[in-house]
C-alpha cells in the first residue's frame, strides 16, 4: 500500500508540475520562468504547510520533488504540441494529487498533536496553495476563488475523515474514504459545471 501511494503521489506531483509548466508556456514563459511555475505548484502547499507548523520544509530533505519537476518540464518541452490531447488523463492525475496530498497534510499535522480543524486547513494548504501560488506568478485570478470547486474538495474530505476517525475508524480505512470523496467531489463538480454562488454586491 505505501508502495502504490508513492507511485500516485509522484504522478500527482507530476501532474501538478505539468500544470504549472503549461500555463507557464501558454503565456510564453522561458524555460527557467515554466519551472518556477511547476515547482510552485508541486511544492508550493507542502512548502506552507511546513513552515506554518514549525518544521523543515518536505523538499529539503527529500529531493524526488526537484526531480520530478524537471521531468515534467522536460516531458512538455518534447511533447509539448501533443499535450492537448492528453487534458482529461492530465487532470485525473491533478485530481489525486489533490486527494493524496490533502490526506497527507492532514496526517502529518495530526501526527504533531495539533487539533482537527487545524488539520483540514493544513490538508487544504497542501492541496490548493500551490495553484494560487501559480495563478499569482502568471498575473491571473486565483482559479480556486472564482469558478472550480477545489479547495472545497479537501474541506469536505477533511470533515470526513475528521468524523470518521471520531467514530471509530481505523486510519487506513478513513483515508480511503476520504481520497474517495474528494475524488468524486471534484469530478462531479467539473463533469456537471458545478460552482460555488459568486458574491455580488447590490447596487
Amino acid at each position: 500500500m505505501n508502495y502504490l501511494l508513492e507511485i500516485l503521489e509522484f504522478l500527482g506531483t507530476f501532474a501538478f508540475a505539468i500544470s504549472g509548466i503549461r500555463h507557464a508556456a501558454a503565456k510564453h514563459f522561458d524555460w527557467f520562468g515554466a519551472f518556477i511555475c511547476g515547482i510552485a505548484v508541486a511544492i508550493g502547499g507542502g512548502t506552507i504547510r511546513d513552515v506554518l507548523l514549525g518544521v523543515t520544509p518536505f523538499w529539503m530533505t527529500n529531493s524526488i520533488y526537484i526531480l520530478c519537476t524537471i521531468l515534467a518540464q522536460a516531458f512538455v518541452i518534447i511533447f509539448g504540441r501533443y499535450m492537448k490531447r492528453l487534458d482529461n488523463a492530465w487532470f485525473v492525475f491533478d485530481t489525486l494529487g489533490l486527494a493524496l496530498f490533502t490526506i497527507a497534510g492532514m496526517q502529518k499535522t495530526l501526527d504533531m498533536h495539533h487539533p482537527f480543524w487545524v488539520a483540514i486547513i493544513m490538508g487544504t494548504i497542501t492541496g490548493a496553495a500551490g495553484g494560487v501560488i501559480r495563478d499569482v506568478l502568471l498575473n491571473n485570478v486565483p482559479v480556486i476563488f472564482q469558478k472550480e470547486i477545489y479547495a472545497m474538495a479537501s474541506i469536505a474530505g477533511g470533515c470526513l475523515y475528521w468524523l470518521l476517525l471520531t467514530l471509530g475508524v481505523d486510519v487506513a480505512a478513513s483515508a480511503t474514504a476520504t481520497f474517495f470523496l474528494i475524488v468524486l467531489v471534484r469530478f462531479l463538480a467539473v463533469r456537471y459545471h458545478i460552482s460555488l454562488p459568486q458574491l455580488h454586491l447590490k447596487e
